[in-house]
């Protein structure tokens, strides 16, 4: 079975928030003996819907950005490559490794802390109104997002609603940053000229309260 590394940096543009790739000062220190975990992308998608596999790799030689390493782990889903073979492999393919990161504790935030969006949200991978209520618990924000185009309907039906990480809105839009330690019972919409967040001073939370 053919297969390919995929580019973890790539992943990580595509979603920084959600997508952890080691920092630059950790790259550096990585050496022989170090594992570091590598995607191994299948050609086609295997008849059980698996398209890659995450596995361990230890290093055994390193020139620059470039790596050799042992391939520590038995494929579960894969046929090759099998365990014990030698990987040719560049910094931009890990995707992990076993080195304390602080990188990893700013992306545990983003993962660990929910928020609640509306489905319409995730179709449009936009959002044009949020609003902070008081958290649930401790890994709830308080933060509810919609796109702006749903109805009362829509709005009523708590289906159309998840739970998901911060790091998901964060992905669609991180200019929202500042505004994440605002006190609870705060809203905001976007101005659609400046496509900035602007306080809703005349919000109606009994009415919200009410629903």
């Amino acid at each position: 079975m053919a297969w390919a590394l995929d580019n973890a940096v790539d992943r990580h543009k595509e979603a920084p928030y959600t997508f952890y790739t080691p920092s630059e000062e950790v790259l550096d220190r990585l050496q022989a003996g170090d594992l570091v975990k590598l995607i191994f992308m299948a050609e086609e998608t295997l008849d059980n819907g698996c398209g890659a596999e995450r596995m361990w790799v230890k290093i055994v030689e390193r020139h620059a950005s470039d790596f050799r390493g042992e391939l520590v782990n038995h494929p579960v889903y894969l046929q090759s490559p099998q365990y014990g073979d030698m990987i040719r492999f560049n910094s931009v393919h890990i995707c992990s490794t076993q080195l304390d990161d602080p990188r990893a504790k700013e992306m545990d935030y983003y993962f660990d802390y929910k928020v609640i969006v509306s489905n319409d949200v995730l179709e449009r991978e936009q959002f044009n109104f949020m609003m902070k209520d008081e958290p649930n618990n401790e890994q709830d924000t308080g933060w509810m997002f919609f796109s702006g185009y749903e109805d009362d309907d829509y709005n009523a039906d708590s289906t159309n609603f998840q739970v998901v990480s911060l790091g998901v809105v964060l992905n669609m839009d991180d200019s929202i940053i500042p505004y994440l330690d605002a006190e609870p019972r705060s809203a905001y919409e976007r101005d659609l000229e400046s496509g900035k967040f602007v306080f809703v001073e005349d919000y109606d939370w009994d009415a919200y309260d009410d629903e």
